[in-house]
């Protein structure tokens, strides 16, 4: 496989065996955690440079391969998953994930495309918490709320540092970013890491982790918007989604849920047969559509994170055949069924994303869970490590005729 390096890094293009045996007992040691065993075929990685900020400093882009035809490209701008090559049944590769081909776009028209978002996931009311009886104001990006971890200063929108990277039974690198105390408006200094791994079972694993130190809150995910034909090839409605939750969380005309723990049962949110996402996207006799403007919403997995990821999603194109399962270990998962893209973008394939042409599945503590504690909680104290697993397995089965 090819080999490719950018400049002068602490990341070198190869490693001798020694020198690999020595550098990986992190990596290893992750992708064992994550669930991810060895294998005969090895997988690989390479570098390159996906282009230059205005302030000089260079983003990098590593590309994760392995023998099966899958390859997933990982940039340093917001430690974002920028494309996922797929075969289909018959062998046909598609990137099955939005974004953009060029680093300005990513800057000038940010569209959360496979971004890692945080601190905090999903919306936080009104901007503000309170923790230990104080409460922090935050930057607001979403009218009166603060979605993503604020718009000025995200995760989604720093450049993260290259740590290391690992070729063998399974492909990794590591990008590590340190949110200063303040940052958007919330407490201490956050060093975070996010670890992006491809094993020969076809299974992309993302492992956040985090350490603060002082009291704070965290909730990471990772933000890819999926269109399982290929991206910009039209809209997702009849590619079918299954969710196994008997519950969801509904939400008031500003997306923030109520507090309420609702039943999907003879809903439109009732996922748990797989069914095409689009059979109820317009069914306006359930004021969440309206709210929603179709799907974006919060279901309930369980109540508190599990101790292993386990299966929260099952999505599936019927024309190439290509299925897609998600695993995490977080208690929800936000079903976006990608309403607001309004045809202002221009993807990589040249063609205008328009309302519904990608969904978005986002493992997560519940929205707003910082004001809501009968949801749980999302604090983080100095001496703890917040993690969250996310395993994306690709496969495909026999086209429907």
């Amino acid at each position: 496989m090819a080999r490719v390096s950018f400049g002068r890094s602490n990341l070198p293009s190869r490693r001798p065996c020694g020198a690999q045996r020595r550098a990986t007992p992190t990596i290893a040691s992750a992708a064992l955690a994550l669930g991810i065993t060895t294998s005969l075929m090895a997988a690989d990685y390479s570098r390159a440079s996906f282009g230059t900020l205005a302030d000089g400093r260079v983003i990098e882009a590593v590309t994760l391969t392995n023998g099966s035809g899958l390859s997933a490209r990982i940039i340093t701008y917001g430690a974002t998953l920028q494309s996922l090559l797929a075969p289909d049944a018959a062998g046909n590769s598609a990137d099955v994930v939005l974004g953009y081909s060029d680093l300005d776009s990513y800057v000038t028209k940010p569209e959360y495309f496979g971004v890692t978002v945080g601190r905090y996931a999903n919306r936080i009311a009104n901007g503000r918490f309170t923790l230990d009886g104080k409460t922090y104001t935050l930057n607001r990006n979403d009218g009166a709320h603060t979605l993503h971890g604020g718009g000025k200063q995200g995760f989604d929108k720093v450049v993260w540092s290259l740590v290391e990277a690992y070729r063998g039974p399974t492909a990794s690198v590591t990008l590590r970013y340190v949110s200063k105390d303040g940052e958007e408006g919330f407490p201490g200094t956050l060093t975070v890491t996010a670890i992006y791994a491809l094993n020969e079972r076809n299974e992309l694993a993302i492992d956040y982790r985090a350490r603060t130190d002082k009291p704070t809150v965290v909730n990471m995910t990772n933000h890819t918007y999926w269109n399982l034909t290929g991206e910009g090839s039209g809209d997702v409605m009849a590619q079918r989604l299954m969710i196994p939750a008997d519950r969801y969380t509904p939400v008031d005309h500003t997306l923030i849920p109520t507090g309420e723990l609702r039943s999907v049962q003879g809903t439109v949110f009732d996922f748990r047969v797989a069914k095409p996402i689009g059979r109820d996207i317009r069914d306006a006799r359930d004021e969440q559509i309206v709210f929603g403007r179709g799907f974006d919403h919060n279901w309930v997995i369980s109540e508190k994170p599990a101790a292993q990821p386990r299966l929260v999603a099952r999505a599936e194109d019927r024309a190439s055949g290509r299925v897609l399962e998600l695993l995490s270990d977080q208690p929800g998962i936000q079903f976006y069924s990608g309403n607001f893209l309004n045809g202002t973008r221009i993807g990589k394939s040249g063609r205008l994303y328009r309302q519904g042409d990608a969904f978005a599945l986002e493992p997560q503590l519940f929205p707003d869970t910082v004001n809501q504690p009968a949801f749980g909680s999302a604090r983080l104290d100095p001496g703890a490590e917040y993690r969250h697993r996310i395993i994306f397995r690709l496969s495909h089965a026999k086209p429907a005729k």
